[in-house]
């Protein structure tokens, strides 16, 4: 699957040495901050969700009221 490409990086220390440290490198720049997603993902407190499947009053009635 890899071929030999793969072994040529662990042909010395170094070049494992390297490979690792590209890898871990990757992996820290692909995580997001917790700050980024916590603001953006919450809806403000003072709103109330609305169901959009709900039916709709008739002529500004109480929902649930006949």
């Amino acid at each position: 699957m890899f071929g030999p490409r793969l072994t040529s990086v662990f042909a010395s220390r170094w070049k494992a040495l390297w490979w690792a440290a590209g890898v871990l490198l990757t992996a820290y720049c692909s995580v997001p901050k917790p700050d980024d997603t916590s603001k953006a993902d919450k809806p403000a407190p003072h709103q109330e969700h609305v169901n959009p499947w709900a039916a709709k009053p008739a002529h500004g009635s109480a929902p649930g009221t006949s």
